[in-house]
């Protein structure tokens, strides 16, 4: 069957730049599949083209008709469609008519037992599908399933016809091989001609020899990379290439860097620069106002300190590039203007001066106002600091000093913290939110410290990001998010399936990852419930709010300790005895130390069946084993290597070497499995029964002191 590569290609308008990557990747799967899934293409090659004009994709090996099939058609049971004699009943005959068959045809069909009667088939072949027919479903169901943002509607040249699509359409292309494939879509005919760059094509249009010339033609005569990887590519080498003359290094941004892609078909980067004496406001907003207005790369020095120069990607290739290198620095001037007066106007007034405008913005409406916000924070960060002050042993005189100051740069920090929302700069970029805080801060002459914790009080703000920088920053900022969480639980404002408007999902793993990483020794608990209580009466049901936080939390602690490699079950025994925070990773390595020892699978086990003898038990008490009532020579064996492992093992783990404590229980393994091969746990006489359930007893607290070994079982 006579096969070849195909393209097809559909020019339009400027496509929402933010949008095309997917709306290529989309474009190209979806038709692939669908050709696929009709038999007109099999392991073929599929390359996407996505430029702002343009999506497009290539495939390789595709048949200009798809293979015929067989195809059974269930008609209906044997005894309606035939009578007592075997002839055909009236149904069978109108459904064999309907299928353009004769009354002979009954001969030929097939008879299977479906379900649970015995059913007439009719066993024909089904003609391969045409590539036109084909590639016109394939491309109806591709164009139909587009991610797009928004739809526009817009009228064909007969004045009368509306289509609704991303951006008008202007040419469709359908190459088979070198034949036109003649599908339809959009109210445009396929043909070969495409349209090159706007303004310096060397042929416009593009007139296409076949399918597999399209990104060498379209490139060399239209003037345009059609591929968005290929033109990422070439605008990376070009800022590296440009940087490195300017002697500087471009801020590393993968969303600028693809929606710069998405604006260009012909990128040309360019240098431009500004006035030194704009690098005198906070380089966050310089940086900001570049990249988010004008889509420029600002270049930073060796120190990573912003410079006055910035690179831009030009869509066109002039032989004197000056004019638009001035028209650029032109542009760029006020917007920078602007920063500088934003940055000006606000530091004639101070932050605690803003605090009274606060009351006048609204958090959430069943939450209150910005003002009530930093009072709970502040509330939330005072028991914060209680906890640490109250796990510090020994509790000395300077312990309590450092204490007493932290505190206090607490209480400040979160009083202070969201003063900046209502500076004309956060007003202008949102993103700058507690940044220009700690700007200002510093302008104030407050505390360094407090300054610090004001701009770090939203970190971690994304995955990855960096964790507050001080020990008054990482209060105020877990205090911030746990206000944040218990809030919004406390509304009913639950992430659900992929919905989760507040980021809530986000400020739970920024909480685990302070907790853990800063190995905060702190009771989650009682912190939830000390953040309910600063809501007061607008929390329906703070113990359900409770309740449905830390499981949600803990559920974040599963996959946050999973995503740093650990198995399931490693991650399972450690979550479940709830230990101190920071010390989780050292735990989880000796699970997995201990996972690794031949003696672990059977060790598991046996914790596993302990843990269901004792839950069953209502026998149990704390009296301890009494030596004097062990009976059999495997109870007498293994509560003494109970007695010589159990101490050693209590030691390791006081000490911290939780990987020497589980190593120390691997000789157990053998008295363990003595004695449920030779010991009767539920004696008929009470008193052993009991001893029998104490020894079981002193064994679990033994193993489950790191971990809940039990969770490790096959």
């Amino acid at each position: 069957m006579a096969s070849a590569n195909l393209l097809v290609e559909l020019c339009v308008e400027e496509l929402p730049p933010k949008a095309l990557k997917r709306l290529g990747e989309s474009f190209a799967a979806t038709l692939a599949a669908s050709l696929a899934a009709q038999g007109l293409a099999k392991d073929a090659a599929v390359t996407s083209y996505a430029s702002p004009r343009r999506l497009a994709v290539h495939m390789t090996g595709v048949v200009a008709r798809a293979a015929d099939r067989p195809v059974s058609i269930k008609l209906m049971p044997v005894a309606v469609g035939l009578d007592a004699t075997g002839k055909p009943t009236a149904a069978l005959q109108k459904k064999l008519a309907a299928l353009g068959l004769a009354t002979d045809a009954v001969a030929g069909l097939q008879r299977r037992v479906d379900g649970k009667a015995e059913t007439l088939f009719h066993e024909a072949t089904a003609p391969g599908v045409e590539l036109a027919a084909g590639l016109q479903k394939a491309l109806d169901e591709a164009l139909s399933k587009l991610p797009i943002p928004k739809v526009m509607q817009y009228q064909l040249a007969d004045g009368w016809t509306s289509v609704h699509f991303v951006r008008p359409a202007h040419r469709l292309v359908a190459l088979f091989g070198s034949a036109v494939v003649p599908v339809r879509a959009l109210g445009l005919d396929a043909g070969r001609e495409t349209l090159g760059h706007r303004f310096e094509a060397s042929k416009n249009p593009v007139v296409l020899g076949d399918a597999d010339s399209y990104a060498q033609q379209i490139e060399s005569e239209g003037a345009v990379i059609a591929s968005f990887a290929a033109r990422r590519a070439e605008i990376q080498a070009q800022l590296a290439r440009a940087a490195a003359e300017a002697g500087g290094t471009p801020v590393a941004d993968d969303a600028l860097l693809d929606e710069v892609t998405a604006l260009v078909e012909r990128p040309n980067v360019l240098c431009g620069q500004f006035e030194a004496a704009f690098l005198g406001v906070p380089q966050e907003c310089l940086i900001l106002t570049m990249k988010a207005n004008q889509k420029y790369f600002p270049l930073l020095d060796n120190q990573g300190r912003l410079t006055n120069r910035f690179l831009m990607v030009s869509n066109i290739r002039p032989a004197d590039a000056s004019a638009v290198v001035t028209g650029n620095e032109r542009v760029v001037r006020p917007r920078l203007a602007d920063a500088k007066f934003f940055f000006d106007q606000d530091r004639k007034k101070t932050l605690a001066a803003r605090l009274p405008g606060l009351a006048k913005v609204v958090y959430h409406n069943q939450l209150g106002t910005q003002a009530e916000r930093s009072e709970r924070v502040g509330a939330i960060a005072h028991a914060i600091v209680k906890q640490l002050r109250m796990a510090t042993v020994p509790y000395s005189a300077q312990a309590k000093d450092e204490f007493d100051a932290l505190d206090a740069k607490v209480r400040e920090a979160a009083r202070l913290a969201k003063a900046d929302l209502l500076t004309d700069m956060v007003g202008e970029f949102p993103e700058l939110q507690g940044i220009m805080g700690g700007y200002y801060a510093r302008h104030e002459g407050l505390a360094d410290g407090v300054a610090i914790a004001i701009e770090d009080h939203y970190k971690p703000r994304f995955a990855g990001d960096a964790l507050p920088r001080n020990h008054t920053g990482t209060v105020v900022a877990l205090a911030d998010k746990l206000e944040t969480l218990v809030g919004l639980f406390g509304i009913d404002q639950v992430p659900t399936g992929d919905r989760d408007p507040f980021a809530l999902r986000r400020h739970a793993l920024g909480v685990i990852r302070m907790l853990v990483e800063k190995n905060l020794r702190l009771d989650l608990p009682a912190l939830v419930e000390s953040a309910a209580q600063s809501f007061g009466e607008r929390l329906a049901d703070p113990a359900r709010t409770n309740a449905l936080l830390l499981t949600f939390i803990y559920e974040r602690v599963s996959g946050y300790l999973r995503e740093g490699g650990y198995a399931g079950n490693e991650v399972d025994a450690v979550i479940a005895s709830r230990p101190p925070w920071g010390e989780m990773p050292r735990r989880l390595a000796a699970v997995r130390e201990f996972a690794a020892l031949p003696e672990a699978p059977a060790l598991a086990a046996a914790n596993k069946r302990v843990g269901n003898i004792l839950r069953k038990s209502t026998e149990r008490d704390n009296g301890g084993v009494d030596p004097a009532l062990l009976r059999e020579p495997a109870e007498i064996a293994l509560f003494r290597a109970l007695t010589d492992v159990a101490p050693a093992a209590e030691r390791a783990y006081a000490s911290g070497d939780y990987t020497g404590s589980l190593a120390a229980l691997a000789a157990l393994k053998t008295p363990v499995d003595a004695f449920f091969d030779a010991v009767m746990v539920n004696a008929e006489d009470a008193a052993l029964r009991a001893n029998r359930l104490a020894l079981l007893d002193a064994l679990s607290a033994a193993m489950n002191r790191v971990a809940d070994l039990s969770r490790l079982a096959a």
